[in-house]
């Protein structure tokens, strides 16, 4: 006996399958946050009122500069996850949540890869 409706079934409604995917990158994103989050805050609080000689020279050791990365590009990336889901949920036109889903993930995009601009150009001394 099936439990499903048959104008569902006729129109291919269901699962996209993509709904395990989308849970675990936020949980695992949330995951590599934490220490992350912690890292920076350790280092915003310790280079408080330092010059941008001692922040570029914190910044330039490649252990540092990988972290500052990793921050940067997962922070981005769950931010963009995130919004996606408030957008799925809340905006009931499907052209307008797929233009607002694409304009986001663009706009994250951007702002990532100007954030990342920023830190290689003050590691390189730029």
């Amino acid at each position: 006996m099936r439990m499903r409706d048959p104008l569902a079934q006729a129109r291919g409604l269901g699962s996209a399958k993509e709904g395990v995917h989308h849970y675990l990158a936020e949980r695992l994103s949330a995951l590599a946050l934490v220490p992350l989050t912690v890292w920076f805050l350790w280092s915003a609080v310790h280079h408080f009122g330092a010059g941008y000689a001692d922040a570029r020279s914190f910044l330039a050791q490649p252990m540092n500069a990988t972290l500052a990365v990793a921050f940067v590009t997962m922070l981005y990336y769950h931010a963009a996850l995130g919004l996606q889901v408030v957008i799925e949920d809340y905006v009931g036109v499907r052209w307008i949540e797929m233009t607002a889903v694409i304009v986001v993930k663009l706009g994250f995009l951007f702002m990532a890869l100007l954030s990342l601009l920023a830190i290689v150009r003050i590691t390189l001394g730029g």
